[in-house]
C-alpha cells in the first residue's frame, strides 16, 4: 500500500489530487488543510459558534466520498442566499453548517470528523493542520500587516500590488499529532494545486509539520499553480513558486509537476473576465537546468477555462510516482 499525505485548501487539490487518486487501487489517502478560513459561511459560523472553520475540510471530505449522490448533494446545497456576508458571499452551505454544528454540540472537532467520516463514506483520512484557533496574518512589503486569511485571499481593504514578504499564525499554534504521525508514515507528500499564501503555505505555519515535514523519506511532490493570483503570486515564475513552498516546509521538493501549454492570447482574455484574480500563465524562468526535477507537461483542459484537467494531472502524477 502507498500511502500519500496531500496539502492544500480550497478546490483545486480536491478535485485534481484527491477526487483522481482515491480510486487507485494500492493507494491510501490522508489529505491535510491549514484551519485559517474565515470568509463568507464559515466566517460567519467561526465568530457565532466558535468553532474552528469547516470551509477548507468539507471539499476534501467530499473529494474523498464514496457515499450516495443524494448525500453528495446535500453537503454541496447552499441554502440561506439572502443572507449576504462580508466580501458578497451569499448563504450557508449544509456541510459547513453540519460540521460547525456537530463541534458545537459534541464538544470536539475530532469526534465532529468521526461522524463526519462514517456519514460521507470517506475513503482514507481528512485531517485538520491544528485544532487551535487561529487567524493567519502576512506581511507586505511596506510593512502593513494584513489579518484573515478571507483578506490575503482578496484584497479589498489593501493594494494587491504589494509583495507578501512574510506569513504566520496568531496565536501561534500546534499541529494536530495524527497529522506528524500521517507525515512519518508517507511514502509521497503532494503539494497543491492552490493559491499560494491562503491555501498551501499555510499548511505548514503549525509548530510541528515543518520539522516533520524535514526529517520525512517521502518523496515530496510540489504541483505549480496554472496562473498566477492578484495579491499572492504577481509576475511569479514556476521557479518563484517552489523558492516558497521550500521555505515553509522545511524541505526541498524531490518533483516539481508544472504546465507548459501557453494558450492562445483570446482564451487567456476571456477566463480573465470569469476570473478577474487571475492574471496570467505560469512559466519556467529558465529551462537550462530542467533535470529530474522539474516535470513539464501538457496540464490544461483543451479548450474553454485556463484550467487543469483532473485527468492529466492523475496521470502525470502516477508517472511521476511509478505507479502507472
Amino acid at each position: 500500500m502507498v500511502r500519500i499525505v496531500c496539502f492544500g485548501g480550497g478546490s483545486a487539490m480536491p478535485k485534481l489530487v484527491l477526487s483522481q487518486l482515491k480510486d487507485i487501487e494500492g493507494i491510501e489517502l490522508v489529505s491535510v488543510t491549514s484551519m485559517v478560513d474565515n470568509g463568507g459561511s464559515t466566517g460567519a459560523l467561526r465568530i457565532e459558534f466558535d468553532v474552528l472553520p469547516p470551509g477548507d475540510i468539507r471539499r476534501h471530505v467530499l473529494a474523498l466520498s464514496e457515499a450516495e449522490d443524494w448525500k453528495k448533494k446535500l453537503w454541496q446545497l447552499r441554502f440561506a442566499n439572502d443572507v449576504v456576508f462580508d466580501g458578497g458571499h451569499r448563504g450557508h452551505n449544509f456541510a459547513n453548517v453540519f460540521i460547525a454544528g456537530l463541534e458545537h454540540v459534541l464538544g470536539s472537532f475530532e469526534k465532529a470528523m468521526e461522524i463526519v467520516h462514517e456519514f460521507m463514506k470517506v475513503k482514507g483520512r481528512c485531517l485538520p493542520a491544528t485544532l487551535d484557533r487561529v487567524q493567519l496574518c502576512a506581511e507586505l512589503e511596506n510593512g502593513q500587516i494584513i489579518v484573515g486569511e478571507d483578506e490575503i485571499d482578496v484584497p479589498k481593504q489593501h493594494d494587491g500590488n504589494l509583495r507578501i514578504v512574510r506569513v504566520w499564525l496568531e496565536p501561534e499554534a500546534k499541529a494536530y499529532k495524527p497529522v506528524l504521525d500521517e507525515i512519518n508514515e508517507a511514502d509521497f507528500i503532494i503539494v497543491g494545486p492552490g493559491d499560494l499564501y491562503s491555501s498551501l503555505v499555510c499548511c505548514f505555519l503549525p509548530k510541528g509539520i515543518r520539522e516533520t515535514i524535514s526529517r520525512s523519506g517521502a518523496k515530496k511532490i510540489f504541483i505549480a499553480s496554472a496562473m498566477t493570483k492578484f495579491g499572492e503570486s504577481n509576475n511569479f515564475s514556476v521557479e518563484d513558486f517552489v523558492k516558497v513552498i521550500e521555505n515553509y516546509m522545511g524541505s526541498k521538493l524531490d518533483f516539481v509537476l508544472y504546465n507548459t501549454k501557453i494558450p492562445d492570447d483570446k482564451r487567456v482574455r476571456e477566463f480573465k473576465i470569469e476570473e478577474p484574480l487571475l492574471l496570467e500563465v505560469v512559466k519556467r524562468k529558465s529551462k537550462e537546468s530542467e533535470g529530474e526535477k522539474f516535470i513539464g507537461r501538457d496540464l490544461l483542459l483543451d479548450e474553454g477555462p485556463i484550467i487543469y484537467d483532473p485527468k492529466k494531472v492523475r496521470d502525470a502524477l502516477l508517472e511521476i510516482m511509478q505507479l502507472k
